[in-house]
């Protein structure tokens, strides 16, 4: 990625490609890699001009010799610094006290960069474009959603799933299906036909043949792109296809479970040969349903169709037994959505609880601490309590009326 120094502060600008514990792996712009190859070569030119030349030598023919020494060493001294540089960074003390957070994908400022032992310091985050809670990274421009259609089967209801997750982050998202090579060109059409109706054109590749992988290159290029999707579906194979030198683990699908084994522990940005990043993020076999459940049906794209068209009775229309509703009706992934919204509702009224501490809660005080009361967690009575003997004795007597 290309960017630009700050000429007023002299820092250097950079983007965060890895995040370890308490330290930042940077990799600087590309002119910040010429400004080191020019200010170690300086430094050195002149280290050895101060040892070798008579302090009371004229300035002018100090400068002679020094460009000359350059020019003899400039090839040299290019070729044994990588570029563009990386620097293990640490986080200055500042953001930490004002809570700034410091995500993989983050446009950063760095201060007194440390040439020979690579290191350096963040000093500040610039704004971020777009901002991912899970994974956590910042300024993706788009999702590169990758399944397999075998080994491990391709399960409708776990990409529905998926594809709503991706919807929900308002980028673009790109699907791509692995292994096609193990299925027949029949079987590819009829997947493809079904995923067209849902509103998605997929891209069938095949890491181990090569089949198409050139093709989902094209759409990386100049962005940064997050590969995500369920373990065992090849994406740290299509990682290693794409990017010589990223040289990832990669796992077997479990024959018990017909399911992908986790070879991906943290998030870290690729840089790809065509220009922009890739990041491989850790497989989940279920993404989170944490989305309000109002805004859930926008994140189908044959529901958006139908309202865009024409519009519900009511405005806040959940598209369950409302009446008069566009949306509503025989369509696919109708029952995925009706089993997501369930899912969204009850991670809304658990958010609803948490923030309301009266709710599961109680509020008691304290014979001893002068007045002063705190919080308790409710006990369910049912479960936890036992019925006091003077609920059991009016038990008892009620029960004598009753008899006589």
């Amino acid at each position: 990625m290309t960017g630009e120094i700050c000429d007023a502060t002299g820092q250097l600008l950079g983007t965060v490609v890895a995040v370890q514990a308490n330290f930042y792996r940077v990799q600087l712009d590309q002119e910040a890699g010429e400004q080191r190859s020019g200010t170690s070569l300086r430094e050195a030119s002149l280290s050895e001009t101060r040892t070798r030349t008579p302090t009371a030598m004229p300035f002018g023919y100090a400068q002679d010799k020094l460009s000359e020494r350059g020019a003899e060493e400039k090839l040299d001294l290019n070729a044994s610094l990588p570029s563009p540089p990386l620097l293990l960074c640490t986080r200055r003390t500042r953001l930490k006290k004002i809570g700034q957070q410091v995500m993989v994908g983050d446009r950063v400022v760095v201060e007194e960069p440390d040439w020979a032992g690579g290191r350096g310091a963040i000093a500040d985050v610039l704004p971020r474009q777009s901002e991912l809670d899970r994974p956590a990274i910042a300024n993706v421009n788009q999702i590169l959603l990758v399944f397999a259609v075998a080994d491990p089967p391709l399960e409708p209801y776990q990409l529905s799933r998926f594809l709503i997750k991706a919807e929900s982050t308002g980028l673009d998202v790109l699907l791509c299906l692995n292994k096609s090579d193990l299925i027949s060109s029949q079987e590819q059409q009829q997947v493809s036909d079904r995923l067209l109706g849902w509103g998605y054109e997929p891209i069938f590749i095949s890491v181990k043949d090569g089949i198409n992988t050139d093709q989902a290159a094209k759409y990386l290029s100049n962005k940064i792109t997050v590969i995500a999707g369920p373990s065992g579906v090849g994406k740290s194979s299509l990682i290693n296809t794409l990017i010589d030198s990223a040289k990832l683990r990669v796992g077997e699908v479990s024959g018990k479970l017909a399911r992908g084994r986790h070879t991906t522990r943290h998030i870290e940005l690729f840089e790809l040969p065509s220009g922009g990043l890739l990041a491989d993020t850790p497989g989940f076999n279920q993404p989170d349903m944490d989305c309000v459940p109002e805004e859930l049906i926008h994140y189908f794209p044959e529901a958006r169709k139908r309202l865009a068209v024409a519009s519900c009775r009511f405005s806040d229309c959940l598209h369950r037994d409302e009446p008069e509703c566009v949306v509503r009706g025989e369509w696919e992934r109708y029952e995925h959505y009706l089993e997501f919204l369930d899912a969204a509702i009850a991670h809304q009224t658990q958010l609803h609880q948490q923030a309301d501490p009266e709710s599961t809660m109680k509020l008691k005080s304290k014979s001893k601490g002068k007045g002063q009361s705190q919080y308790e967690p409710k006990l369910e009575s049912k479960k936890y309590r036992r019925i006091s003997r003077k609920t059991q004795l009016q038990d008892l007597q009620e029960l004598y009326r009753d008899e006589e």
